[in-house]
């Protein structure tokens, strides 16, 4: 490879140099970059540079000969009709900034161990009219449907994950409970701590805070649960929705000592992110409501629960 003078495009605008690197030389290893910059083999603007650079758009990148693999550049994925189709589908809500999908229950947001089958794989599905893919910004549980929010440029990716940090796009979550909580609303505040694949509560664990409200229920055998986390702990609404003896029907993980299978119901997950808030992002009302999945609406006919507006 010889050398290559890049032009830094407009969506990289404000990037540090070592990200740009990482973004599109990803087989090229810190040390190795960390080397062509300290013997000025990489340059911008024709000036000698350092990996904390934030770029410009305009801005020319020297590239100095590479490595074979070193110099393959970042791979999109090929992904069949079907595939963005199916990502398609589940789009709620699309702008220059942001999309909105309704992630159904069963699909992983990121891949590991066995999970081939991801969103995050899915992503350049949803590229649209843009050169880049969207971004992950946030996280909901595989077997938890609902919205799920990606940003379309890095920009915004910044700007949500500041916003989901500082908990400014409040988020409303639904949950078909076995039980029914003592009171018709209240705040939960019980300190959460990881135990080997779950949360527990703990007096030493992380603050962790939900608001609930009963939404209907039925003879206090079965409630259909509103539930707002204000604070953003790993299957936070999980623990706390058991700590009230009220577990969520379809949990493998918080049903007590032993999950109890009810024949009224799907054997899924019956916790649905039903509302985001981004009102504080867009300095207007905005507010993206996630449709139920049909699992759902089955478990509410069946236990004779009905979602109503309420204020």
């Amino acid at each position: 490879m010889s050398v290559q003078i890049i032009k830094v495009k407009e969506a990289d605008d404000g990037m540090r140099l070592n990200r740009w690197f990482l973004k599109y030389y990803p087989n090229l290893t810190l040390g190795r970059l960390q080397k062509l910059l300290r013997t000025k083999q990489i340059k911008v603007d024709g000036k000698r540079a350092e990996a904390s650079l934030r770029l410009s758009a305009g801005q020319e990148v020297r590239i100095p000969p590479l490595k074979e693999g070193e110099a393959e550049p970042e791979k999109s994925a090929v992904l069949a009709k079907k595939e963005i189709d199916f990502i398609r589908s589940l789009v709620l809500f699309k702008d220059d900034n942001i999309i909105a999908i309704n992630k159904p229950s069963g699909l992983a947001v990121q891949g590991g161990t066995n999970t081939r089958f991801h969103v995050d794989g899915l992503l350049d599905g949803l590229k649209f009219e843009k050169e880049e893919r969207p971004k992950l910004v946030h996280r909901i549980d595989k077997d938890t449907s609902g919205v799920l929010l990606l940003a379309r440029n890095r920009k915004y990716a910044e700007l949500l994950t500041k916003a989901f940090r500082e908990h400014r796009l409040p988020k409303t979550y639904l949950a078909l409970v076995a039980g029914c909580p003592p009171e018709e609303y209240g705040e939960i505040k019980a300190p959460l701590k990881k135990a080997g694949e779950k949360m527990i509560i703990s007096p030493d664990g992380q603050a962790a805070r939900t608001l609930y409200r009963v939404l209907d229920n039925v003879g206090g055998r079965f409630a259909l649960v509103e539930a707002s986390p204000l604070t953003g702990r790993t299957h936070q609404i999980r623990a706390h929705l058991e700590s009230l003896g009220c577990p969520i029907i379809g949990d493998d993980r918080y049903f007590g000592p032993e999950r109890k299978k009810f024949n009224l119901f799907a054997d899924k997950l019956h916790l649905h992110a039903y509302k985001i808030d981004l009102s504080a992002l867009y300095n207007k009302q905005t507010l993206i409501t996630a449709p139920l999945p049909d699992h759902f609406k089955a478990g509410l006919a069946a236990a004779g629960l009905e979602l109503t507006a309420r204020p």
